[in-house]
């Protein structure tokens, strides 16, 4: 069998088709596009219409099947549309994610928005302004060789007096053209006509920085989201969640609700509800309702005070190790350890990073419109196809009769609660025979959503008598990245499904680097171990934004700081001396000329100061990118704060489509990387997650915000585009705790780097 050469998170990141390695490990991919077409649910990737429709008055509209996790990706999408059909900006508008109208092309998901999700749409584009030349050689009378178009227009070369709009060729009619599609079905699913797309010396649009339409709303408060959709006849729901994890209702007091007007309650299986005319009435029931819990015993094991120590003890369920992904070579680590074992001098060290919650903002909320058996859905999910699939399941319904309308919302990147509520609306729904609105709370969206994956990472590196890597091993042990999927398409991925009866799915995926650093004898694999909790847990683990690579890194960057110093080097020669990739190298360099680096080959030692500054720097590549944070901090000494005092993001994602997008997306990646490496931790005692509100699930604030930040973007117009929406963010913890250590000269090697954390390691 001839296997595409895909790079592993290429591979991981695609959709489709079910591959199962001897290691018992499930690979998704729609990257190997099955020989015949698959079966399409929706508007169809053949046909131009799908993509591009232009009105009686020469609007464009562009469908994307895509959705915009609040970076303005549509802003985007629609530069490449207007440059390609030669049509203002203000003529396009773009759909997203409206299942109804847009092909499935895997929704939000490893920052393929722009790199993948452009492509069809581009070709659409091109394609439709080739059949408008033709239609305007037709009613001209002029060869298409003569003619060109600008502004919404055919004219001819000679004479651009002579012309025809694209509202009087095609306005409110089909353009009935096919396109050839991939067969590919989410991420990589791609659709051309017989035109060829501009080249990227023939730009005017793409590449010029484009304020986003939709700021003005959101600021104004005129954004419709999905807690804002009333349909008529609606009843309001609130869930009610069992006191410790896995306990299931035994009994439910109806009279304890009694005195609520119209209040009624639902159960389930492990799913109690109620429901009211209004909201608050829904609120007080969910708070009056009497329900007898079963026992359980410590179903979180030994809560989050043993979590590490659980991890490297707890057997293993899973590892890259036969096959790794893309067709890689089986690993093996025998090499490794035989150069270790016959190494002058070994480095060694262990980083923890605990469990993050995705703590959306706004919390899950779904309403869902059950009539007979069809159903109407509004949500603001990142792949509304895939929740489409899965409510059909639930329902046991055809997936042509769900139709999903995407909403903006809270943005959060990763397999959050948001799919959550929409199911439970729909099972309430098609109950009780009228339109439901779930609403989930803060504490729900904080306790209850998936989780991204606590982990040890394990880092060796052998060294010969003149300081030579010899050898360089690297460990990811931890729960499982996909104990639940990353999308939502069947029930068992969903709390609700779950808790009515539906098995969880066995699939293990963790995470190892892929920069290109030369080490001999270098080796990377995951493990993967058992939940706490098989069935509806709130510890239940799942992608959160760039999937297992904040571990993953945190403890590959660390430790190439630690050996830099172990060795005499300065950090950021130490990297540039072992990497590869030049547009690697390119970005460590702008990142440490912008911050001011001062190269360093000895560490500092112990500071006795009130409060320390230090200097540290972290790389990540990936999704066709490349990205080096660089920072300075200050470390308080009396209460443990960390104050990022300047901040330097270079990054390179290829082609750059919009700079105000790319650098909205650089200080998004920002705050909320300070946020989960500073402060964001679950934390949970062997019956319950603790960690429900503001308070005690810390985030980053306003005085969090850097005292000085710099973005550098390297324009590549020669490369394809890359993802801007995850490379940076990944850097965070690492760069930060490397400036800890070049301030205190402390090493802190797990996060978040919390304040009590950091003063305890001062102080001991």
């Amino acid at each position: 069998m001839n296997t595409p050469k895909l790079s592993r998170r290429e591979f991981m990141q695609t959709q489709g088709a079910l591959i199962v390695g001897a290691s018992g490990s499930v690979f998704v991919g729609d990257a190997l596009a099955q020989a015949s077409p698959p079966v399409v649910i929706g508007p169809q990737p053949t046909a131009l219409d799908t993509w591009i429709r232009i009105a009686t008055n020469g609007h464009v509209t562009a469908n994307f099947g895509k959705m915009d996790c609040g970076q303005g990706l549509d802003t985007a999408i629609a530069q490449i549309v207007a440059e390609e059909l030669d049509v203002s900006m203000d003529a396009v508008t773009v759909v997203m994610g409206d299942t109804r109208l847009t092909p499935n092309q895997g929704g939000g998901s490893g920052s393929t928005g722009l790199r993948m999700g452009s492509n069809p749409l581009r070709n659409a584009a091109a394609e439709a302004r080739r059949l408008l030349v033709e239609a305007a050689s037709a009613r001209l009378g002029v060869a298409a060789s003569e003619l060109a178009t600008e502004n919404g227009r055919v004219f001819v070369k000679a004479n651009t007096a002579q012309s025809v709009s694209y509202a009087d060729l095609i306005g409110g009619k089909d353009f009935g053209a096919s396109l050839k599609w991939n067969n590919a079905i989410g991420n990589g699913m791609n659709a051309q006509g017989m035109a060829k797309p501009k080249d990227v010396s023939q730009y005017k649009i793409v590449g010029q920085g484009i304020k986003r339409k939709d700021i003005a709303d959101k600021v104004g408060a005129k954004e419709h989201y999905t807690a804002h959709i009333r349909p008529d006849n609606l009843l309001h729901a609130r869930a009610v969640r069992p006191p410790v994890a896995g306990a299931m209702p035994l009994s439910v007091d109806a009279a304890s609700i009694a005195d609520i007007p119209g209040a009624k309650h639902f159960v389930k299986g492990g799913f109690v509800a109620v429901l009211a005319e209004t909201e608050w009435n829904a609120v007080r029931a969910s708070r009056q309702l009497k329900v007898t819990w079963s026992d359980v015993q410590g179903p979180l094991g030994g809560g989050e005070g043993t979590v590490f120590e659980h991890i490297r003890s707890a057997p293993v369920t899973a590892s890259n190790a036969i096959p790794i992904f893309g067709g890689k070579k089986a690993y093996d680590a025998k090499p490794t350890l035989t150069a270790l074992a016959s190494s002058k001098r070994v480095i060694e060290a262990e980083y923890e990073c605990s469990f993050q919650s995705h703590a959306r903002i706004s919390p899950s909320c779904g309403v869902v419109d059950v009539k007979g058996d069809q159903v109407q859905i509004w949500a603001d999910v990142q792949k509304p196809h895939y929740l489409r699939e899965g409510i059909a399941k639930f329902l046991g319904l055809p997936e042509a009769n769900v139709q999903v309308k995407w909403m903006h919302g809270a943005g959060s990147y990763g397999r959050s609660d948001a799919d959550e509520a929409p199911y439970e609306a729909a099972l309430l729904s098609k109950e009780f025979g009228r339109p439901v609105r779930m609403q989930w709370s803060r504490a729900e969206g904080i306790a209850w959503d998936p989780k991204a994956p606590a982990a040890v990472i394990t880092m060796k590196a052998g060294l010969d008598e003149a300081n030579n890597v010899t050898g360089w091993l690297l460990k990811a042990k931890g729960f499982n990245g996909w104990d639940v999927k990353f999308n939502a398409e069947s029930p068992e991925h969903t709390l609700v499904g779950m808790q009515t009866g539906h098995k969880k799915w066995t699939a293990y995926n963790f995470n190892v680097p892929e920069e290109s650093y030369k080490f001999n004898n270098h080796v990377h694999w995951w493990e993967t171990i058992p939940p706490y909790l098989e069935q509806a847990s709130p510890m239940r683990t799942a992608h959160m934004r760039a999937p297992q690579e904040m571990q993953t890194h945190f403890g590959q960057e660390c430790f190439i700081d630690e050996v830099a110093h172990a060795t005499g080097m300065d950090p950021v020669a130490f990297r540039m001396k072992h990497m590869q990739d030049p547009r690697e190298a390119d970005v460590v360099k702008a990142a440490a000329e912008k911050l001011g680096w001062a190269p360093r080959t000895k560490a500092r030692g112990k500071s006795t100061a009130k409060v320390m500054t230090g200097r540290g720097m972290a790389l990540h590549a990936g999704y066709q990118s490349y990205a080096a944070v660089a920072c300075e901090v200050e470390v308080h000494r009396d209460t443990g704060r960390i104050w990022v005092k300047k901040l330097v993001i270079a990054n390179d994602c290829g082609l750059i489509v919009n700079p105000i997008g790319v650098r909205a997306a650089m200080e998004g990646q920002i705050m909320q990387g300070i946020s989960r490496s500073l402060y964001e931790e679950v934390h949970f005692d062997p019956q319950r997650v603790n960690s429900v509100d503001w308070n005690s699930y810390r985030i980053a604030s306003l005085d969090d915000i850097p005292g000085q930040v710099e973005i550098v973007l390297l324009n590549r117009p020669d490369k394809p585009i890359g993802g801007a929406g995850e490379p940076a963010i990944v850097c965070f913890p690492a760069a930060i705790a490397n400036a800890v250590f070049d301030a205190t000269g402390v090493r802190i090697r797990r996060y978040p780097l919390a304040p009590a954390r950091v003063k305890q390691a001062l102080t001991t």
